[in-house]
């Protein structure tokens, strides 16, 4: 496969009510993500036009408004929400979502729990 370029948003922080348990979904608590956008981004790069690009910004609300106004049981029903929004609302060909959950409730130390997840734009 040859190399794409991509667009990085490290360790957003939100605050959800994501989870399998009755007191998660009405706790909440923080949700750390990363979301990495691949598309080719050699037009911008010429343009140096934002309308040849994704803007992040948009991308960012759109994270932020299904982690913080939808509820999921599972973090894998939320990356794949998020996934399939993205694919279709913007002009990327792939992208892979992983969401960190430092407050699972895991009787043990750790960091935290962590899915992760790769879509690509049916074509």
């Amino acid at each position: 496969m040859p190399h794409m370029d991509s667009i990085r948003l490290q360790n957003m922080i939100f605050f959800g009510y994501h989870g399998a348990l009755e007191a998660e979904q009405q706790i909440g608590q923080r949700f750390m993500l990363d979301a990495v956008l691949y598309l080719d981004l050699k037009s911008a790069g010429q343009s140096d036009d934002l309308r040849d690009t994704v803007n992040y910004a948009d991308v960012y609300s759109v994270i932020k408004e299904l982690v913080e106004n939808r509820r999921f049981n599972l973090l894998e029903g939320l990356a794949e929400a998020i996934a399939q929004k993205i694919l279709a609302d913007f002009f990327i060909d792939k992208i892979d979502i992983v969401i960190r959950k430092p407050s699972a409730p895991v009787a043990g130390i750790f960091d935290y729990v962590e899915i992760s997840i790769t879509r690509e734009k049916r074509k």
